[in-house]
């Protein structure tokens, strides 16, 4: 096994390509609001880049008896409020660049709910579809194990995240557990199956999140649900919990789209179930259009560029650029997805007055309760649904009001409004420790 770890002073090495990155998108977003502070060099330094990038080989005995060597990354951000918190992906795409950039998102995610978290994030290249059950166990436990020395409950607390679930967050806590003397250690993962110490709620909790936030951004706008359109680009987790519950909500569901395809019904609406039970059948949304009363895009991001209230990108980075932009013309944009609009496409949403929940305040519901799962685990006491709800609530709700007075108050967009929160927060904590974050 290879590690290699790399402080602070190597992070100009580590800014890959010329290009845009996910994490020169982050930085921009982060310089944007540093400069409304009028941050100091001093508070940029402390707070900006990771405290710590490691890569791990992690070498795996497939099922024919040949060993395969897969790569690992673990990026912890900053620990100024806290331990690390942040998913484990499980991606052939997966890169240093974009590990870096979901770990910052997370700093700055945590401390707009202002839970007492840092940010980290962690990444396997891999296609998971590709392995046997067995083989991903064993992926995820060498995984744990390689990296045992960076994680705890006081330390560094993953959770899922794309490709990965509550079973491997399982694998990974055990994995732990039997590294401390065989002991019972919940704490140290976030994620898991309610019979080892899961959370309620925490299936549904990212969708939950963004809801509260769509709700109280549609009463600003005198935007009533029960009779709003939405798109949804993403029907993953997030997307369809998100589609549910909308349509709970009284809003028609006019589009939908995944890799298998982009899918649409202007006037009737789709049925949430109905997508979600063929998804569970079909592991995508392809063929949709054959069992339900549906048009197909012929291009799926066309599903962006839909004529409606709410628009919810819940895929991946990237989606929402300058060359598109301007054909996104929703009311609000709730973002589901970490990181789904770039920075230039930002000014072109502003300036056509779409209202943007951005994502470090819009998807923070999946780390909340993570957060309130980790307390559970910490207490060895279980709350019921009701608490659980109660409790994401008031922490989104709150959040929300926070980043629309700061909005007000600065006269900016709500994605500088969320990150002058966190930064203040996370500031402030930084030089009340002393620390680097």
């Amino acid at each position: 096994m290879e590690k290699k770890e790399y402080p602070p002073k190597h992070m100009g090495s580590m800014m890959g390509p010329v290009h845009a990155s996910a994490f020169e998108n982050a930085l921009k977003q982060f310089n944007a609001a540093a400069r409304v502070m009028n941050l100091s060099d001093d508070q940029v330094a402390m707070i900006k880049q990771p405290r710590r990038i490691t890569e791990v080989r992690l070498p795996i005995r497939m099922d024919d008896g040949r060993i395969e060597n897969f790569v690992g990354y673990r990026v912890q951000h900053s620990i100024a409020r806290g331990p690390a918190k942040g998913g484990i992906r499980f991606h052939p795409d997966v890169t240093v660049d974009e590990v870096k950039a979901l770990a910052f998102w997370m700093t700055f995610k945590c401390s707009v709910v202002n839970i007492p978290m840092g940010g980290g994030k962690g990444g396997v290249i891999v296609d998971p579809s590709k392995l046997s059950r067995g083989e991903l166990e064993r992926l995820a436990r060498r995984y744990m194990a390689e990296m045992i020395d960076l994680f705890g409950p006081d330390r560094d607390v993953p959770a899922p995240d794309v490709n990965t679930g509550p079973m491997i967050m399982g694998w990974m806590m055990d994995t732990y557990s039997m590294h401390h003397g065989g002991d019972y250690i919940p704490g140290v993962i976030t994620g898991k199956p309610l019979e080892i110490g899961g959370s309620l709620g925490r299936d549904k909790a990212t969708a939950q999140g963004m809801v509260f936030c769509v709700r109280e951004a549609a009463q600003k706008l005198g935007i009533f649900l029960n009779k709003a359109t939405v798109a949804i680009q993403g029907f993953g987790n997030a997307g369809s919990f998100a589609a549910s519950l909308l349509h709970e909500d009284g809003c028609k569901i006019v589009a939908i789209s995944d890799v298998g395809g982009g899918f649409f019904n202007r006037e009737k609406g789709i049925d949430p179930a109905q997508a979600i039970e063929y998804v569970k059948k079909n592991r995508s949304l392809k063929g949709f259009e054959k069992v339900a009363d549906v048009k197909c895009y012929d291009d799926p991001m066309k599903v962006l560029e839909e004529s409606v209230d709410v628009l919810i990108p819940a895929a991946l980075e990237n989606q929402i650029t300058e060359a598109n932009a301007e054909r996104i013309k929703p009311k609000i944009i709730a973002e589901c997805a970490n990181g789904p609009c770039t920075f230039e496409a930002d000014a072109i949403l502003t300036e056509n007055k779409v209202f943007l929940i951005p994502d470090i305040l819009c998807n923070a519901g999946g780390v909340t309760v993570s957060y309130l799962e980790w307390v559970q685990n910490r207490m060895g006491y279980y709350w019921p649904i009701e608490r659980v709800q109660e409790d994401l609530e008031r922490m989104m709700v709150k959040a929300f009001d926070d980043v629309y007075e700061t909005s007000l108050k600065y006269k900016v967009n709500m994605r500088i409004a969320a990150f002058i929160v966190a930064i203040e927060r996370v500031s402030k904590a930084s030089e009340l420790r002393g620390l680097y974050a």
